[in-house]
């Protein structure tokens, strides 16, 4: 696994999730449309932590500084 995400992608996505965990449980986004907010920022959080999205590897994408 490399790292393909940059210090923003990894600031940001932990930042949505919060936002995404703290609509659920105040009960602004429930059922469904809540669990599926769940999973996301789940995966936001996990992807943040490792440094490496699949899906940016799928499409060729990568956020990171290249270095010299």
């Amino acid at each position: 696994m490399t790292v393909n995400m940059g210090q923003a992608d990894r600031f940001i996505r932990p930042v949505i999730a919060i936002v995404l965990i703290a609509l659920y449980f105040t009960g602004t986004v429930s059922g469904t449309l809540g669990i599926i907010a769940l999973v996301v920022a789940g995966i936001f959080l996990l992807t943040s932590v490792v440094g490496m999205c699949p899906l940016y590897s799928l499409f060729g994408i990568s956020t990171c500084k290249v270095k010299s």
